[in-house]
């Protein structure tokens, strides 16, 4: 299996790239001024705190909303080794899995080639798993498929050496608190436990359990539960197969939010 927590030198990570889609983007997770903060910023801030005080981190973020794979291939890819920083955290193929008709085989496959790709220009590649979805309505379906294409992503990561942030052994996720209310993005507390437990990945301290317990909450009843689904369809999901069946993407017209290693400024603290 792939080492998912292993030691560095704290000071071995002076830049950080992230490559993606909506959920490296930070969807769900609003600033004050609207814009996206999400995992990846507040991961940037904890590997920022590993560095001496006066040297400068330099944070990128490239990922887009909606975008397949290929799309993260031919766009992403390409300026991440332009940029070649010290550490690329690579999560693809989500979008392509849950398309009806998909092969996560052949998903995988280009995945891989991503990956061998980028090792060869950057420092240390991170690559992600997909989420557990056993308990989410609609992509429950999709399970199988999921679970297939993350064990290909760990057998990737074993071939090429990479820190895997396994997403679906995130127990505290698969709490419904986790996710936004259109169920398909995380919540900013999910997007801080994401963040918490990629750090972990990477032997870093954590200021808090990424895995901690959810407070208790009250148990809803079946009839509560039912029309908040009929709600969460009539919202979300159906103008989302709405987008799909037009050929739409949330991403069209929307550029990477950092296109540049820059200084990290005065991003969300975690």
């Amino acid at each position: 299996m792939a080492d998912d927590s292993r030691s560095r030198d704290k000071n071995a990570f002076g830049s950080y790239a992230a490559i993606g889609d909506s959920f490296t983007e930070g969807v769900g997770d609003p600033g004050p001024d609207g814009t996206y903060v999400g995992w990846a910023d507040r991961f940037a801030v904890l590997l920022a705190d590993q560095l001496p005080e006066h040297d400068a981190f330099r944070y990128a973020n490239l990922a887009v909303r909606g975008r397949l794979l290929d799309q993260i291939v031919a766009e992403q890819v390409p300026r991440a080794k332009e940029l070649a920083p010290d550490l690329v955290t690579f999560c693809a193929g989500g979008n392509d899995i849950i398309r009806p008709g998909t092969d996560p085989d052949d998903v995988a496959e280009r995945f891989e080639r991503a990956v061998a790709d980028l090792t060869s220009a950057v420092g240390t590649v991170m690559v992600t798993t997909g989420f557990d979805t056993r308990d989410v309505p609609v992509l429950r379906h999709l399970r199988g498929k999921i679970a297939t294409y993350t064990a290909h992503v760990r057998a990737i990561a074993d071939r090429y050496d990479c820190p895997v942030l396994d997403l679906w052994s995130l127990r505290s996720v698969q709490d419904r608190r986790a996710w936004d209310d259109d169920r398909l993005h995380l919540s900013p507390e999910g997007h801080t436990r994401v963040a918490l437990r990629a750090a972990q990945v990477l032997g870093l301290p954590v200021p808090a359990d990424p895995d901690q317990a959810w407070p208790p909450v009250p148990p809803r009843g079946s009839l509560e539960a039912r029309r908040d689904n009929i709600q969460w369809a009539r919202e979300y999901l159906v103008p989302w197969i709405g987008r799909r069946l037009r050929g739409e993407s949330s991403g069209d017209h929307v550029e990477a939010k950092r296109p540049d290693l820059v200084p990290l400024g005065d991003l969300m603290p975690l």
